[in-house]
């Protein structure tokens, strides 16, 4: 498949480090993810040996396959991938929307609570006030029948015993942050009325009215063209910024991660396939799926045609003995087909999960509670 960015050509002076500078400080290990001092206090959010697992007709389907990372204080995470990789799998089931076929397992810490652990009453308590979510299509996200007012004011009271007047007051002031023109006048809109960037700004400011520690946020630019994208993903970060919030964005989109984030986990059939900040990642990348990602996109200047990824994502149901993307992998040897290789550090901050890859020393113990 053609992986090319939607929202703008993708930018080499953003993957040359115009994000994430610093190499030395990532927010994403692994799986297991990789060790760091015991006293480091800095994670929001912390992911630990994740498992989604879906029940079928035909048999258990594993969406989401051993995936830890953790997320520090004001980084930005981009989790990219194609179709089918389980990336939105794994926001829903820290979210905790799951349908009642899934069955979750590992740690969820936010703040040092596992999410997991809590009854569905204190689980859904922290939707909206802790971790927060934009989902893909605005549209679908808002209710039809209800203006703007009514679903933000409803938002508000959730997360707050006030007064409808002052939920009101709050409802202007959050389409005041999320730079919708002329917002008194939005708050009696329906849904319908409203243009897509529009319509998804709304849907932004319900995410933050509960002041969340975390914002996730499912391929929130996708429906949206180009000008409004680069809108949209500005107000992310002078909300991140300013909200005091930590992000995980999820995308198929190279262009927005690299505009967007500090740093970057490759999704693969399931699983982290490769993890480190994102200007290093991009420029060079250790892993054969996220080169292939990379040389799929169009670049400024770019005279040849971009090369598609050979194949299709493996049935997750089905997933090969060995490395998931040993089908589709142009150096792929027969230990690739036997052995699921482990995580590897190439470099400060990175690892990658190939047989192929270079080592650049050894990989720490897994940080285990």
């Amino acid at each position: 498949m053609r992986f090319a960015g939607s929202a703008h050509v993708f930018r080499q002076d953003v993957a040359d480090g115009e994000r994430g500078q610093d190499m030395s400080e990532t927010i994403v290990t692994g799986a297991p993810p990789l060790a760091r001092p015991t006293e480091t206090t800095s994670a929001t959010l912390e992911v630990r040996r994740l498992v989604t697992d879906f029940r079928t007709e035909s048999g258990t389907l594993r969406a989401v396959n051993e995936v830890s990372f953790r997320l520090d204080r004001g980084r930005v995470l981009a989790v990219i991938g194609e179709s089918g990789s389980g990336k939105s799998a794994m926001l829903r089931s820290i979210l905790g929307i799951q349908p009642k076929s899934a069955i979750v397992t590992g740690e969820v810490l936010l703040g040092g609570r596992d999410l997991l652990r809590l009854s569905p009453k204190e689980r859904a308590a922290t939707r909206g006030r802790d971790v927060s979510m934009v989902f893909q299509d605005p549209l679908t996200a808002l209710d039809p029948v209800y203006t703007v007012e009514q679903q933000l004011v409803e938002t508000v009271r959730t997360h707050a015993e006030v007064s409808r007047s002052t939920a009101r007051r709050r409802a202007l002031e959050l389409l005041e942050l999320v730079q919708i023109p002329s917002p008194a006048e939005r708050l009696s809109a329906y849904p319908s009325e409203l243009s897509g960037g529009m319509r998804q700004r709304v849907v932004i400011a319900m995410a933050v009215a509960g002041s969340p520690k975390v914002l996730l946020a499912d391929e929130p630019t996708t429906a949206l063209d180009v000008t409004v994208q680069a809108r949209i993903l500005r107000l992310f970060r002078e909300l991140q910024q300013a909200q005091d919030m930590d992000m995980m964005i999820v995308t198929h989109d190279l262009a927005v991660a690299a505009d967007i984030a500090d740093d970057v986990a490759v999704m693969y059939a399931g699983r982290i396939v490769e993890a480190g900040p994102i200007g290093t990642v991009l420029r060079a990348p250790s892993h054969p799926y996220t080169q292939g990602l990379v040389e799929a996109n169009v670049r400024p200047g770019q005279r040849i045609r971009p090369r598609a990824i050979p194949g299709a994502p493996p049935s997750l149901a089905r997933l090969p003995p060995g490395c998931s993307f040993a089908p589709r992998c142009d150096v792929a040897t027969v230990a690739c087909w036997q052995e699921l290789p482990e995580p590897v550090a190439v470099g400060p901050g990175r690892w990658s999960r190939c047989l192929h890859s270079t080592p650049s020393g050894p990989v720490e113990s897994p940080h285990v509670a």
